[in-house]
């Protein structure tokens, strides 16, 4: 990581865990003065690297009762037909992430429906935007919570 050093890299670690930590707990287990500690954020978020800050919210306790994970096969593999869907999912709230992937398919959707109809009205809506195929992979349960990415 060119141009990040041991002081970035604990900020960063820091953040993932906890982002709304206050810049003078950060600057203080950095061990740098809080305006020092603030530059350094703003020059990680200017560069790049800290895209954004978000809470981590239990879905159960806001009504999602259903996620799933879709893989889907695109009818048309073409810049155009990549760019259509990938608006329309960006439409649908319930889409929670998209990933093009290697392999048979296409795309892997992350899906956070209240119930079984709105998952089912989703995965018609991607009938409509492109998707030729579907596999709807349903989440049981948790087994290792989202982890920070790893800072080298």
């Amino acid at each position: 990581m060119a141009g990040i050093d041991d002081k970035d890299c604990k900020i960063l670690e820091l953040l993932q865990e906890q982002g709304d930590l206050p810049n003078v707990e950060l600057a203080r287990q950095v061990g740098m003065s809080p305006a020092a500690t603030l530059r350094r954020v703003q020059r990680l978020r200017a560069d790049g690297v800290i895209t954004g800050v978000r809470a981590l919210v239990d879905p159960e306790r806001t009504g999602t009762r259903v996620e799933a994970f879709v893989l889907v096969s695109l009818e048309q593999h073409s810049d155009a037909g990549d760019a259509r869907f990938a608006a329309a999912v960006a439409g649908i709230p319930a889409v929670l992430r998209a990933d093009a992937i290697s392999g048979p398919e296409d795309v892997l959707l992350h899906i956070a429906a209240a119930d079984s109809r709105e998952l089912q009205d989703v995965l018609r809506a991607l009938t409509r935007v492109g998707a030729r195929r579907l596999t709807t992979l349903l989440r049981l349960g948790e087994v290792k919570a989202p982890a920070p990415v790893p800072i080298r």
